[in-house]
């Protein structure tokens, strides 16, 4: 590095994560679409998963891609503080991106599939495609909680072990 304004243009620029800053983001909730979907198109979940995974090992990657080419700031050796970034991150995605949130939209279909066939008085359509509207409109909902909560148990757990 050499001046102040180009430190600020690098610490800029790596602030900005495609990953995480820009609608890239929406592949990670690729397997909440396919969970939505389950009980009408059973063939997508897999496929939904395998894209909302590569986006989990694309987003380890680049960070770890970014960790390795930053200069070094403090004691650590590149490979650890890129092997540390790398990890948090895939972590950090599997938990927030995939594994969480493709449970509790599981659940929210499951649930509203059961109540659904309770009150027989709804249209055979309607029972059919409800419980997957529901599980749609719901990842909105569902993300920013989610997020927080990863952070916080990461903040609490494995991101101490690598300080």
């Amino acid at each position: 590095m050499g001046s102040i304004e180009e430190e600020k243009d690098f610490v800029e620029k790596k602030q900005y994560n495609v990953f995480r800053d820009s609608p890239i983001r929406w592949c990670g909730y690729a397997n909440e679409i396919g969970e939505s979907f389950r009980y009408q198109l059973p063939r997508l979940v897999k496929p939904s998963y395998a894209l909302a995974f590569g986006y989990v090992g694309m987003d380890a990657i680049s960070t770890g891609y970014r960790e390795w080419n930053e200069p070094n700031h403090d004691e650590r050796s590149r490979e650890t503080r890129t092997t540390i970034a790398t990890f948090d991150t895939m972590l950090w995605q599997t938990l927030a991106s995939v594994m969480i949130p493709g449970v509790t939209i599981n659940l929210i279909v499951k649930a509203s599939r059961v109540t659904m066939k309770k009150f027989t008085f709804f249209p055979v359509l309607m029972s059919k495609w409800f419980p997957t509207v529901i599980g749609l409109g719901s990842i909105p909902i569902i993300i920013h909680p989610i997020d927080n909560f990863v952070d916080f148990a990461l903040d609490n757990s494995t991101r101490r072990l690598g300080k």
